[in-house]
């Protein structure tokens, strides 16, 4: 199975690339991708193959081709590719039945959270410098001061 994390807009382009050289129908037989057109990537006026160019993209990525078997359902390429920065045009979602039509038309009270305190610690960019209260230097890693030790 396939992870697509370490795509990225770059290895998409570079698959966009390809298809556009070999042509449409090329690139899908080179790659063994049937058409999928409910899924279509739009960049630049030029329409791919959703599931296709992510596919090459996992290749350029990662060396290892992403076949049509690796896709569980098309939502997840969805939205990395939306992620990225791509518009992709994916089928619509099914009418609500009534009932549930009827329930999100219902007025909810908003909820209301607490800020949680950030438990991440900081990087060395975001803390604050250490000065020396001799001479008012940024003190360095050590945390003796250059000038007054």
């Amino acid at each position: 199975m396939a992870t697509f994390s370490s795509v990225t807009r770059q290895h998409i382009l570079q698959a966009m690339v390809e298809h556009d050289a070999r042509g449409g129908d090329a690139f899908l037989a080179l790659y063994n991708f049937e058409p999928l057109p409910a899924y279509v990537l739009v960049h630049e006026g030029r329409t791919y193959d959703a599931r296709a160019v992510l596919g090459v993209a996992h290749r350029v990525a990662t060396g290892r081709m992403a076949t049509a078997d690796d896709f569980r359902g098309m939502d997840g390429a969805v939205s990395l590719l939306r992620r990225r920065g791509f518009e992709v045009s994916a089928p619509t979602a099914a009418a609500p039945s009534p009932a549930r039509a009827v329930r999100a038309s219902t007025p909810r009270t908003p909820r209301t959270t607490t800020p949680r305190a950030s438990t991440r610690t900081p990087t060395r960019e975001e803390r604050p410098l250490a000065i020396c209260p001799t001479c008012f230097q940024a003190l360095p890693a050590t945390g003796v001061c250059d000038n007054c030790s």
